[in-house]
């Protein structure tokens, strides 16, 4: 893996990549912009910042990297991933969503193809041991058949949260999708759905009741539900002619075998899991092999966007 890794952003999810680079053994520059993170950065992993953003850090006309990761806050992923197009990265893995809104999402695509560069979206939950057992359990049982969702988010805990202007505004966007992603992932992508949605919170007023059902281009007849006005988790469920395969809590899968009630932990290897942020390793290794099966490109996610804002009621 003779690469070099520009990844920019010195805040908590730039740490956690920091340390799968490092277990990697890669050659990476951290650019970030404000002192106070780049200072946290460094008391966390030990490693060197370049501060002041990564416009000046370009204004000094660098060598090019052979991939870049974009570990930046959500209001800045758009403009950072354009200034990397535009400056020549071919390669570039950023945090979902891309973007704030469809707008920007779509932006960064047609820019994409225009460099002819790669961008993917950093959707690190297809990588969790538990998924990777699940798919091959799918594999073998035929394909899935059926499929459901739950995606709610805790409002009490989010309200008071002091986010940049247009983020939970979009927080079905910018933080639900990991849910609806990594079900359309297993399940196939979504051919034919039917959608509903009541209420709304003052910091997202668009909805905050949902529920729907449809079919996949796999033939999987699917349902999803969340309700941010009550209680509930984030729950997947894929079922198999022989199994359902539980992700409640995602981090772990869980299995039901047809003929029996009772639900049990599957056997995983969950090391890398459990020593980095889950599914970031894996992620992370396959981007630098510029190996793209099971990661989220830009075309898809652009595709996919209309779909969440279909699910959210967004306009």
């Amino acid at each position: 893996m003779k690469n070099h890794v520009w990844l920019i952003g010195a805040g908590g999810m730039a740490v956690d990549y920091a340390k799968v680079l490092n277990a990697l053994g890669v050659n990476y520059s951290v650019i970030g912009r404000g002192e106070s993170s780049a200072t946290a950065f460094r008391e966390a992993t030990g490693g060197e910042v370049i501060a002041g953003g990564l416009k000046g850090y370009l204004s000094t006309k660098p060598t090019l990297p052979s991939h870049a990761i974009v570990a930046v806050g959500v209001e800045a992923l758009h403009e950072t991933t354009l200034q990397l197009l535009e400056h020549g990265v071919k390669s570039i893995l950023v945090e979902k969503p891309i973007g704030m809104n469809k707008q920007e999402i779509e932006e960064v695509y047609k820019k994409s193809k225009e460099c002819n560069a790669l961008v993917l979206a950093a959707y690190n939950r297809r990588f969790y041991a538990g998924v990777i057992k699940a798919q091959e359990i799918i594999a073998a049982d035929g394909g899935v058949t059926s499929f459901n969702f739950e995606f709610t988010e805790w409002a009490h805990v989010i309200a008071p949260l002091k986010k940049a202007e247009g983020i939970k505004e979009k927080l079905f966007l910018n933080n639900s999708t990991h849910v609806v992603d990594l079900a359309f992932y297993l399940g196939g992508h979504p051919k034919e759905m039917c959608t509903f949605t009541a209420g709304g919170l003052s910091w997202h007023p668009a909805s905050s009741i949902f529920s729907g059902a449809g079919v996949s281009e796999n033939g999987a007849l699917f349902s999803y539900q969340a309700n941010w006005e009550s209680a509930g988790r984030w729950s997947v469920e894929m079922l198999t002619k022989n199994h359902r395969l539980i992700f409640r809590p995602m981090e772990k899968l869980q299995i039901q075998k047809k003929g029996s009630v009772a639900v049990e932990f599957a056997e995983c290897d969950y090391a890398l899991d459990e020593t980095y942020k889950p599914g970031l390793y894996l992620q992370t290794m396959n981007f630098l092999n510029n190996t793209t099966a099971g990661m989220c490109d830009i075309e898809y996610h652009t595709q996919m966007t209309e779909k969440y804002y279909q699910i959210a009621a967004y306009e």
